[in-house]
C-alpha cells in the first residue's frame, strides 16, 4: 500500500518516544487461535495475536473476489452476467443462482457478501478470468499490490485448499483496501438487500450472516466465513466518533464476543485525529493585478492515537505575511504543522491555488524614451 514518508515518520514517532497507549486498559481475552485490531484509517496494530500465522480464512475470501468484482463494474459499466450451468456447479453456501439467470455484477456482489454464496463467487470468477485458475492469479497479483505478503489464494469463494490461505494481518489489509471502495463499503454494511434479477424479472430480499451488523452499536461490515478446517472467521469494521477499527479472528470458535471485546478495547484507549491541513482562505500578494491569491492545502491524513496524545495535538500555520508576484498555479507558499507536545509529528504544504502575475511595468513616457534613445547611442 502507498504511504507517504511523513506519515511512516509520524508513526515512528509514536512507536518510539510516545507513552503506550494501552497503559490503562486492559487487552481483550479472545477465543480465536489467531485476532487482530487495527485502524482503518492509518493501519497501527492495536491488538494481535499470532496473527501473521497463516491460517485457511473460509468465506472471508469473498471480500477479495467482491472488490474484484466491483472494480470491474466501476470500470464496464456493472455489466449483466448470464449465469450458466457451469458457474452453479459448485458446493456450500448459495444465494440461489440457477443457469440462465441474469444480473449485474453489482446485484451478483450482494448475493455473494450478503448471502456468502459460493456460486456467486464461482460466478464472477469465471466471468471475470474465464476459470479458476485464472482468477486466482487475479486475486495474489491484487493481493500482492495491497501488501497481503503471507497470503495465497487459489478458490474465489474460500473453499478448503491446502495451498488456499492468509493471515489476520493481511485480512485485515484486505479489509482496508475495500472498504475504500464505496459500493463494497455500502453493501457490506447492509443488513438486508433486495436483489433485482433481470431475468427472470424479480427481486429476492437477503438478510446478511453477519450479525454484528445488529448486535454491535457502529459496526459497518464486513464478511463471515466458516469451513470444518478453517473453523469460524470474521472480518468486521465499526465506526465510532470519527474513528474506524478493523478486527479480524479466524478460528475462532466465539467470534462474535471476541469482535466486541476487541473493538471495545479499541474505541476506549484510542482516538483518530483528522491532520486535514485547514488554512486561510488567501495570502496577500505586492506588486500584483489583484490584491491576493487564494490558497489551497496539500493532501491530508488521519492518524489514530491514544486518547491522551489526541488531546495534545496543535496545530500551527507557517505562511509569510505576504507574497512578491508573480505567482504560478501550484507553488508552495507555506505550511500547516501539527505537534504533538511541541514536537511536530505531520505538516501539509500550503499552495497558490491559482496562477497571479505581476503589475506590468509602466510604458516610458516620451522624454525618458528620448534620453534612453541617448544614452544607448553614447554606448
Amino acid at each position: 500500500m502507498k504511504v507517504k514518508c511523513s506519515l511512516i515518520l509520524a508513526l515512528l514517532f509514536f512507536v518510539l518516544l510516545a507513552p503506550a497507549p494501552v497503559a490503562w486498559a486492559q487487552q481483550p481475552t479472545v477465543s480465536a487461535y489467531s485476532a487482530i485490531l487495527i485502524s482503518a484509517d492509518d493501519g497501527s496494530v492495536l491488538y494481535e495475536h499470532n496473527a501473521r500465522e497463516p491460517l485457511a480464512m473460509a468465506s472471508t475470501t469473498k471480500i477479495m473476489t467482491a472488490l474484484l468484482a466491483l472494480e470491474e463494474a466501476e470500470r464496464a459499466g456493472d455489466p449483466i452476467i448470464d449465469i450458466t450451468e457451469e458457474m452453479v456447479m459448485v458446493e456450500g453456501s448459495s444465494m440461489g443462482l440457477q443457469a440462465g439467470n441474469r444480473l449485474t455484477m453489482t446485484n451478483l456482489v450482494s448475493g455473494m457478501l450478503l448471502a456468502s454464496g459460493n456460486d456467486a463467487a464461482n460466478a464472477a470468477a469465471l466471468y471475470l478470468a474465464g476459470s479458476q485458475e485464472e482468477f486466482a492469479q487475479q486475486m495474489n497479483a491484487r493481493a500482492a499490490e495491497i501488501g497481503m505478503d503471507s497470503t495465497h489464494f487459489v478458490t474465489p469463494s474460500g473453499l478448503d485448499d491446502e495451498e488456499h490461505y492468509s493471515t489476520a494481518y493481511d485480512m485485515a489489509l484486505l479489509a482496508q483496501e475495500a472498504l475504500d471502495c464505496p459500493e463494497f463499503a455500502r453493501i457490506a454494511g447492509s443488513s438486508v438487500l433486495q436483489v433485482e434479477f433481470v431475468e427472470p424479472a424479480q427481486k429476492v430480499s437477503y438478510s446478511n450472516h453477519n450479525k454484528l451488523l445488529r448486535m454491535y452499536d457502529g459496526c459497518v461490515g464486513v464478511k463471515t466465513g466458516f469451513t470444518k478446517k478453517a473453523g469460524r472467521c470474521l472480518v468486521s469494521a465499526a465506526q465510532r466518533e470519527g474513528t474506524t477499527l478493523i478486527a479480524v479472528t479466524l478460528n475462532a470458535p466465539d467470534d462474535w464476543d471476541d469482535h466486541m471485546a476487541m473493538l471495545d478495547y479499541g474505541f476506549e484507549t484510542v482516538k483518530t485525529v483528522s491532520l486535514d491541513g485547514a488554512c486561510p482562505e488567501n495570502l496577500y500578494l505586492v506588486g500584483a493585478v489583484q490584491d491576493s491569491v487564494s490558497l489551497r492545502a496539500g493532501q491530508g491524513v488521519k492518524l489514530t492515537l491514544s486518547q491522551a496524545d489526541a488531546s495534545r495535538v496543535t496545530s500551527r500555520v507557517l505562511l509569510p505575511r505576504f507574497a512578491y508576484a508573480p505567482i504560478g498555479e501550484g507553488e508552495r507558499l507555506g505550511q500547516v504543522q501539527y505537534l504533538l507536545d511541541g514536537q511536530e509529528i505531520y505538516s501539509v504544504p500550503i499552495f497558490a491555488g491559482e496562477a497571479v502575475e505581476a503589475v506590468p511595468a509602466p510604458k516610458p513616457t516620451g522624454w525618458e524614451k528620448f534620453w534612453s534613445n541617448l544614452t544607448g547611442w553614447f554606448h
